[in-house]
């Protein structure tokens, strides 16, 4: 059945408003596909974030008009299909390439990926390099790596110094020149304490030997004097009696 020119004005419209914001497309034929494998293919191409039509060559050529896809879909001949998308043309090409390698039905004409018109062994090509998601994941890693290894460094370098001055403490590196200054400096602080009462006891010492004369000076004249009253004693009685053996002498 013919397609009238509005619905094809409506199919070009459609199918335009897809492409202009795509950045990649994959050409391909088909001979044999059944309705199933139809469904099939389409639900994996919109899980690679695709989308996928059947399309008439003129019509598909008129769409692409103005898009990045536009080289890939001029000049088409045959029964031709496009995938397309404006996310990953890897994850895109891998999708395809894993179900065309279980349904031979499907072929590869050629793409397109940023205007760059690609051969069927470029998609192949592209299939096996990695995905965005993949590449993100490998550039996170590798900016993540030199951070991680910092923070394990520093991490290990904070142990390894909390560990050093724990048995420095436990040996008391830290607390026993303190202690032994403590130590030092109280016997220090207690030694003019303790010459203070010998130094006492010296002056008062010294204030009871200089007392000591004076007090004896200071005796009462008629207090008796046993060595000197002796004496006088010994002189009185010699004046009193005479020797036996003297004579008076006369004059």
């Amino acid at each position: 059945m013919a397609l009238t020119k509005a619905k094809k004005n409506a199919k070009v419209a459609m199918l335009a408003s897809e492409l202009e914001s795509s950045t990649s497309a994959i050409i391909g034929t088909f001979k044999g596909l059944t309705a199933s494998k139809d469904f099939e293919l389409r639900k994996v191409i919109r899980a690679a974030g695709g989308s996928y039509h059947v399309v008439k060559n003129k019509l598909a050529a008129k769409s692409a008009e103005g898009t990045k896809v536009e080289a890939a879909l001029q000049g088409l001949k045959g029964v031709n299909s496009v995938a397309y998308t404006s996310g990953d043309p890897v994850a895109l090409a891998k999708a395809l390439s894993t179900w065309v390698k279980d349904n031979s039905e499907f072929t590869f004409k050629l793409g397109i990926v940023d205007g760059r018109v690609i051969t069927v062994q470029e998609i192949d090509s592209l299939a096996k390099l990695p995905g965005k998601d993949e590449l993100f994941s490998k550039l996170l890693f590798l900016i993540q790596s030199p951070a991680q290894r910092l923070a394990t460094v520093i991490n290990a370098t904070g142990r390894n110094l909390a560990v050093v001055v724990n048995m420095a403490a436990e040996q008391g590196k830290f607390g026993a020149p303190v202690a032994a200054a403590v130590v030092e400096a109280a016997p220090a602080a207690e030694a003019p304490v303790a010459e203070a009462p010998a130094a006492e006891a010296a002056a008062a010492h010294v204030e009871e030997s200089a007392a000591a004369p004076a007090s004896d000076s200071e005796q009462p004249s008629g207090a008796a004097q046993p060595e000197n009253g002796t004496a006088t004693q010994a002189g009185e009685a010699a004046s009193l009696n005479p020797a036996e053996g003297s004579e008076p002498v006369e004059g």
